[in-house]
């Protein structure tokens, strides 16, 4: 009923997605700084470069003991001080006057990114009906693509008067802002253990398992969904490896590649809450087939594109492409997890997803390496490509609307 579904969905808006709003722009005003302000602090080229890596890698070491620790401690307090940690390790980034105390301040931040999403991820899972689920893991994903838009802007200002380290002070706002906001929005029922989790009505605890138990557990989907949430991470991944790489080797200037990103961005943040809507009211295939078809023949096509325009046209399909699978990944997590082990769960398919956000770049340099860059942006494509029949093979097996996949929170 209409009624219904807007007490739903409007009634945990700000508590679900306000901290991921703020705490998003911090982490946009700060992750385009990261090599620049290595370079202030002496670092070579190929050195500030890797920086960047650390942020990625340090999440990906920490997305399988987050879930531990978001299980053992709940969600609230697992937001809570992830978001407190990551402004002390943006404040650290601020006065850093070494590469050695910017990397342990870039470290930090990747691993408190961590355990907030999947804390974020996990509260949500147990508050969104299924009838709204994918609308709701959708509007939080584009929640968060706003926030990363709006940080940049945010720092520029701040950049040009105190100098490029200052842009982390708007990371240190973000989480103080995003660790309250969580304090005081996310309160559980009296009388319920948040520590142990509860479900949409406030019920009691969950039982605490193992990592391990629930992997082994739920082997079959993590072995076939999970693939294809592997595919999923690669193609948004590489998507911004190919093609700033492309660009350059065709000519195109720094200046016109961001343009081009802009662009495509753009196209993004729109269709975040139309896909949910596709997802609910239709089936989550219909959603993640089309991303991966279009992202995939968006690389294969890139190769073809010699000129601003063409480019710019390719990355903005693909752009759309990934904005028809905003909150595909959260979505079909939510509709896998268990009650019980629900953070480790969505730690082990977060994990899956970051394996193709990691191994998207090492797959382009390979290819490239042995055979061009053209050639490397067609063997991702069609890696992305035969995802696309993996998933309609398996995808309406654990589609919670049609019953196969009983309803976990009501």
């Amino acid at each position: 009923m209409p009624a219904a579904e807007e007490f739903s969905l409007r009634s945990i808006a700000l508590p679900a997605f306000g901290p991921t709003a703020v705490w998003s722009v911090g982490i946009g005003a700060a992750l385009p700084v990261v090599a620049l302000s290595a370079r202030n602090l002496g670092a070579s080229v190929a050195v500030a470069a890797a920086f960047v890596l650390i942020e990625g890698m340090a999440a990906f070491v920490s997305s399988l003991p987050a879930g531990s620790l978001v299980a053992r401690i709940g969600e609230r307090r697992a937001l809570v001080g992830a978001a407190v940690v990551d402004a002390l390790g943006a404040l650290l980034a601020v006065v850093a006057q070494n590469l050695w105390t910017l990397g342990i301040a870039i470290g930090l931040m990747g691993t408190t990114g961590s355990v907030f999403l999947l804390a974020r991820q996990s509260w949500l899972t147990a508050r969104a009906p299924v009838r709204l689920r994918a609308r709701a893991m959708s509007t939080m994903g584009g929640v968060q693509r706003i926030g990363l838009f709006v940080g940049p802007f945010v720092s520029a200002p701040i950049i040009a008067v105190w100098g490029t380290q200052a842009a982390y002070a708007v990371a240190v706002v973000a989480g103080l802002l995003a660790a309250v906001w969580a304090w005081f929005g996310l309160r559980v029922p009296a009388g319920v253990d948040d520590a142990e989790g509860q479900g949409s009505d406030g019920a009691p605890t969950q039982e605490r398992v193992g990592l391990r138990d629930v992997v082994r557990s739920h082997r079959r989907v993590l072995t076939t969904i999970g693939l294809g949430v592997l595919v999923i991470g690669a193609a948004r991944q590489g998507r911004f490896v190919i093609v700033p790489l492309w660009a350059e080797s065709v000519g195109i200037t720094d200046s016109q590649t961001a343009l081009i990103f802009g662009i495509a961005g753009g196209a993004e943040v729109l269709l975040f809450y139309p896909a949910g809507s596709v997802m609910d009211r239709f089936g989550r295939v219909w959603v993640a087939v089309p991303f991966l078809l279009v992202l995939g023949v968006g690389m294969v096509l890139l190769p073809l594109t010699h000129g601003f325009a063409a480019v710019a046209a390719v990355s903005t399909v693909m752009g759309v492409g990934n904005g028809l699978g905003s909150g595909i990944v959260q979505t079909l997590g939510a509709d896998a997890a268990p009650v019980a082990g629900r953070a480790q769960f969505l730690s082990a398919w977060r994990f899956l997803s970051l394996i193709g956000q990691n191994g998207a770049p090492l797959l382009v340099s390979g290819v490239t390496l042995l055979a061009g860059l053209g050639p490397a942006c067609v063997v991702l494509g069609v890696l992305v490509l035969g995802g696309a029949p993996w998933l309609a093979r398996w995808l309406p097996a654990y589609d919670p609307r049609r019953g196969s996949v009983p309803a976990r929170v009501r």
